[in-house]
């Protein structure tokens, strides 16, 4: 790629920046020709919680401008100072400090890839409770996907309504999207309205289609036990998800369902050699759509933001604070998100050129 891809440093009293410095100590050839977005002396301290295990200490390469990280050798860490006023953090505590040093960091990550100077945004996990003591801005924010939404919707002059996104969870064997995000079961429930759970498929259908080359095959759990059992446990099934499917369909779209929630993640999945009965899932709220894809091992997962002017990818779990700054933390999944970045970021570049 012709542009750097930017990984933001997380929150820096969790494993974030562990995870960063391990990719580009141990991922050297996914890591080429991208750079952290954060904290000079906070990556420093990572790269020597490393060494504290047994293994070199990566140098940390101060980089003044987003494209000389494609000239810095492999296995260094090269760093972009854009967090303001930092200070230590203590390692694995929430505090209003770590909270604002991560959303720094990722509001400049945002801003530079909206502004085409990066290809893509990986970002490492950041503390919610931090991110909600920070103040304002931040505070407003319940997590990653929503502070990207508004700076998108920033960029193009519209309301935040009319920027729409969703989170989509992935490996090798399952993908899965969610029709809400970041609020409430009970909140959940209600947002299962036709309106979201169309605008979901259209938005799953349009990036798939990028990704895929083709026409993506569309399952869409149901909301209640059976699916509603036709009507018998919940009516949302016949009243707003069944509307929203035949509405999919008379738009050209691949979609099926609804189906029992228990039993369609199965049905899609992926194995050895096999191929799932559908390529994505379309899932009515965030635990009924992420628990299946987390079992299956946060090593792999990655998280894809969906309906944004922008790729960003980010590692399927978060800060860990029980093990942040033992070495112990597992850099496997930021390194696929990393590879689906490099990907998504090429197709995008091809999408706005017609290729």
């Amino acid at each position: 790629m012709h542009k750097p891809i930017a990984i933001t440093m997380g929150d820096p009293a969790g494993i974030g920046p562990e995870i960063v410095a391990k990719a580009f100590r141990d991922a050297a050839d996914v890591t080429q020709g991208c750079f952290v977005a954060g904290d000079v002396a906070t990556l420093r301290r990572a790269s020597r919680w490393l060494a504290g295990v047994g293994a070199i200490q990566l140098p940390v390469v101060v980089i003044e401008a987003p494209g000389d990280a494609l000239t810095v050798p492999p296995r260094c860490i090269p760093v972009l100072q854009v967090v303001a006023d930092p200070a230590p953090v203590t390692v694995g505590a929430v505090s209003a400090l770590a909270g604002r040093m991560a959303a720094e960091s990722v509001v400049w990550a945002a801003d530079a890839a909206l502004r085409g100077d990066i290809a893509a945004l990986v970002t490492a996990p950041l503390h919610k409770e931090s991110l909600a003591a920070a103040g304002m801005p931040h505070c407003q924010f319940p997590g990653h996907t929503e502070m990207l939404q508004h700076r998108a919707a920033v960029a193009a002059g519209v309301a935040v309504s009319e920027m729409p996104v969703r989170m989509m969870l992935a490996n090798d064997e399952l993908r899965t999207v969610l029709v809400s995000i970041h609020m409430s079961l009970r909140k959940a429930i209600d947002a299962v309205t036709t309106d979201a759970v169309l605008q979901t498929l259209q938005i799953t259908a349009a990036a798939l289609e990028r990704l895929l080359g083709r026409r993506p095959r569309i399952a869409v759990a149901g909301l209640n036990p059976h699916a509603g059992e036709g009507g018998l446990f919940g009516s949302e099934e016949r009243e707003a998800i069944m509307p929203a499917i035949e509405r999919a369909r008379a738009q050209g779209l691949d979609v099926d369902g609804p189906f029992a929630p228990d039993t369609v993640f199965m049905r899609a999945r992926a194995g050895a050699g096999t191929v799932g009965a559908f390529d994505v899932v379309v899932a009515m709220y965030h635990d009924q759509g992420l628990i299946p894809v987390k079992y299956l091992g946060v090593d792999k997962g990655v998280n894809v933001t969906l309906g944004l002017p922008l790729v960003r990818t980010s590692p399927d779990h978060g800060t860990a604070f029980d093990i942040a700054g033992t070495g112990r933390a597992d850099a496997a999944s930021l390194v696929e998100a990393i590879r689906m970045a490099r990907t998504l970021g090429a197709l995008s570049v091809a999408h706005v050129a017609g290729v």
